[in-house]
């Protein structure tokens, strides 16, 4: 069944799919004018985007895909390594005829967008670096990827709910409303066991993506909740010096998923954004 589209919307955006060397992609698309791609951070699926499938899909072609081991997508193979899931995020925007899309990616979906410029840098138009790392070893100490790297782990064990609420604090700001608490534990609540334990071990817990920054050519804007726990100030702050030409935001009153707690700033942003690169 399709879900709904945003805060107290009755439209609509239906689920699709399409088959990419045997692997089952879902995906939601809408609106019509530039492509956008979105890219959801690790713990969730694509349906975290569905303010920006609202709000942006006036001007724009807004598609938010389910990655490989999330949400209506099936779990890759066990060998999977993080240029593999940049490989099928080319091939899937190359199945669905956009061409040279701008990339919006959050926290995990970050990483992948810069996984992505590393080994085919003439796909994106622009990125929108949200709530990112240069992957974890490449914004944190080596203790900190350690740490979240056995915390993983554990997690990946949990039941469900028990790993919905395990993520939620860290995501959100105190003050989020409730209503989007709810849909976000929703969200979290449909992940896939075994693909996230294989996501931890295939190299993303390490994953380094310091050298591509300065080789980034395309205009690139940077994303950040101002209460943001897990990619904090310093972390955007390195980033911003190293993306030549960058420029850097942040969003009061909002945490690492910026995109759902405050989503009419962020929308805002996006637009004025894309519209500064059309």
């Amino acid at each position: 069944m399709p879900h709904p589209v945003g805060r107290g919307s009755s439209r609509l955006v239906p689920l699709e799919q399409l088959e990419l060397d045997g692997l089952r992609i879902g995906y939601r698309r809408a609106g019509s004018g530039a492509p956008l791609v979105l890219l959801h951070g690790g713990p969730g699926n694509g349906r975290e985007w569905c303010a920006q499938l609202e709000g942006l899909s006036d001007e724009f072609t807004v598609v938010a895909w389910d990655m490989p081991g999330t949400g209506h997508s099936n779990d890759p193979p066990a060998d999977w390594r993080p240029r593999d899931y940049a490989e099928c995020l080319a091939a899937f925007i190359d199945a669905l005829g956009l061409q040279r899309p701008h990339l919006l990616g959050l926290s995990f979906g970050s990483g992948l967008a810069l996984e992505l410029y590393r080994w085919r840098p003439e796909i994106p138009r622009s990125l929108i670096l949200a709530s990112a790392y240069a992957g974890w070893s490449g914004s944190l100490t080596p203790e900190m990827v350690a740490q979240r790297k056995a915390s993983m782990r554990q997690m990946t064990e949990l039941n469900p709910d028990s790993w919905a609420t395990a993520w939620l604090p860290t995501l959100l700001s105190a003050e989020a409303r409730p209503e989007i608490v709810e849909q976000l534990r929703g969200i979290l609540a449909e992940f896939h066991p075994a693909a996230q334990r294989e996501l931890v071990e295939s190299g993303w817990a390490e994953h380094d993506a310091r050298d591509v920054l300065p080789t980034i050519a395309v205009p690139t804007l940077l994303l950040y909740g101002e209460r943001d726990v897990r990619s904090p100030r310093p972390v955007a702050e390195q980033l911003h010096a190293a993306i030549p030409g960058s420029r850097l935001v942040f969003i009061a009153s909002a945490g690492h998923l910026v995109s759902m707690e405050v989503p009419d700033r962020f929308n805002a942003e996006v637009r004025a954004f894309l519209r500064s690169v059309a």
